[in-house]
């Protein structure tokens, strides 16, 4: 069992890891993680997980937590799932797997998340379940600058790598079903 260090990575050496990043696949990815966020600061990783129209990642807070991005302060409709890059949180968690869930996303795949590959409104089949990649910017927050370094957080944010979608992308789900850790994840 590796020890954990919690070590950040310098901006240098999160930029080496640009090659490897942007060789993701364009269509035929892999869902690598499948993580819940019950209530604030609490994760659980799942094997299997159901996505739900109403609901999102069923069991993760996203729903009761509400946004503030919406007038009523309601869960905003086009963020109910946050998607990452498992090639860019395994280089900013500097290869500590059990790390990546600390990011807050709920999943982690192995795909190219930017924008020329998929602009809001491309749809994403994964287990049983169809994604929609939606407009609404997901960006870097204290959180992950305490937890992964302001270095980080400056490299999956800065406007010259945004395009990346390294920090991530919103979805939304728009047909239900029951995802897998290890599933197939195709642009569809």
């Amino acid at each position: 069992m590796a020890t954990r260090t919690d070590r950040h990575l310098s901006t240098a050496e999160l930029e080496a890891g640009l090659d490897l990043i942007r060789r993701a696949p364009s269509s035929d990815g892999v869902v690598e993680l499948i993580v819940s966020r019950p209530a604030e600061g609490e994760r659980e990783v799942l094997e299997e997980g159901v996505l739900d129209l109403v609901e999102g990642l069923v069991g993760d807070s996203w729903h009761a937590r509400g946004s503030k991005r919406t007038a009523d302060g309601s869960a905003h409709p086009d963020m109910q799932l946050n998607v990452m890059s498992a090639r860019v949180i395994d280089l900013v968690a500097a290869g500590e797997r059990e790390r990546w869930a600390l990011a807050g996303d709920q999943l982690y795949v192995d795909l190219d998340l930017s924008e020329a590959n998929l602009p809001p409104g491309t749809r994403l089949a994964l287990g049983t379940a169809v994604i929609e990649v939606t407009a609404e910017p997901h960006t870097g927050c204290a959180k992950f600058v305490a937890r992964f370094g302001a270095d980080a957080h400056r490299f999956v944010n800065t406007r010259t790598y945004r395009h990346l979608r390294l920090r991530g992308l919103n979805a939304k789900v728009v047909e239900p079903g029951t995802i897998r850790s290890g599933d197939p994840l195709r642009k569809l």
